[in-house]
């Protein structure tokens, strides 16, 4: 769970983007990774691949040191080949039977860990909003921190003053 919260926190991709990451978009020499199919369950039930919810989320993301040694750690000590008829092959993020994970078991674990920690984020996308505050915060203009998580600019325009 550990690095899966990385992931989300240090890139900003969504849950089902991260979940939906295969092992042939994850490219750890150059610090990037290609955002191309987001995984979900249609009635909490049959699990899914599907292309991202948005145009311009389909794209290259930086990933950070920290990123890529989360990564790293999900490396399957075996690997194997991607198999051309199972869109579930060679997913980055899986149960320890190389199984997809399920949105909603991620989510129910993540909601007991917050609890427990006392932490009042309540779902893992809030941690999306986490990855666009902490450079908002350190000064990097918002149509930047927009573009790097592939959303669409803030609208309306936010009106900023100047103190006086």
């Amino acid at each position: 769970m550990a690095d899966f919260v990385e992931v989300l926190i240090g890139t900003g991709i969504r849950k089902g983007e991260a979940l939906g990451l295969h092992w042939t978009d994850v490219h750890l020499d150059e610090q990037v990774l290609y955002v191309r199919y987001t995984l979900s369950a249609i009635n909490n039930s049959r699990l899914v691949i599907t292309t991202p919810k948005t145009r311009s989320s389909k794209n290259w993301v930086a990933i950070s040191p920290r990123v890529a040694a989360a990564l790293h750690h999900q490396t399957p000590l075996t690997p194997t080949a991607p198999q051309p008829d199972d869109p579930f092959s060679r997913l980055v993020f899986t149960r320890p039977d190389g199984q997809p994970l399920r949105p909603q078991t991620l989510l129910d674990h993540f909601k007991r860990l917050a609890a427990q920690a006392k932490v009042p984020i309540n779902t893992l996308h809030d941690l999306r909003h986490v990855a666009a505050t902490v450079p908002i915060t350190a000064g990097i203009p918002l149509l930047t921190v927009s573009k790097t998580l592939r959303g669409t600019p803030p609208f309306p325009p936010l009106r900023t003053s100047t103190p006086t």
